[in-house]
């Protein structure tokens, strides 16, 4: 049983800063990749960022690259997502996603395990 669980999420204004956290837990999970996607109402979900523990090796989606940066924490399997310059455009479902180390990229159905979501609203 692998457990994934967020936080972080929360209502900013426009331009403002906010960091996600992601911890996954459970037997057998070794070092994964870990990764984030998000999803608007209305709007299909999308990869903003992956992370491979094994080595640190990242990836990031089109949509918010250069205002993210993905990270490791020192905490087994804990990954954070710093976000800068946020937009209103940027409001979402902000989800973290578990699976093998050998795939790092935006293709959600590698990933097998999901945590429930933390809701980010951007204000204007």
């Amino acid at each position: 049983q692998v457990q994934v669980d967020e936080s972080g999420g929360g209502l900013v204004a426009a331009g403002d800063s906010l960091t996600l956290t992601c911890v996954a837990s459970g037997s057998n999970l070794g070092k994964p990749t870990m990764a984030w996607f998000r999803q608007a109402p209305g709007k299909e979900r999308e990869f903003v960022a992956g992370i491979r523990l094994r080595d640190a090796s990242t990836s990031y989606g089109e949509s918010m690259k250069g205002r993210v940066t993905i990270s490791k924490g020192n905490a087994e399997n804990t990954m954070f997502l710093l976000m800068n310059g946020l937009r209103p455009e940027d409001s979402a479902v902000y989800s973290c996603a578990v699976g093998p180390n050998y795939y790092l990229g935006p293709v959600s159905s590698w990933y097998d395990h999901w945590g429930q979501g933390t809701q980010v609203t951007v204000s204007s």
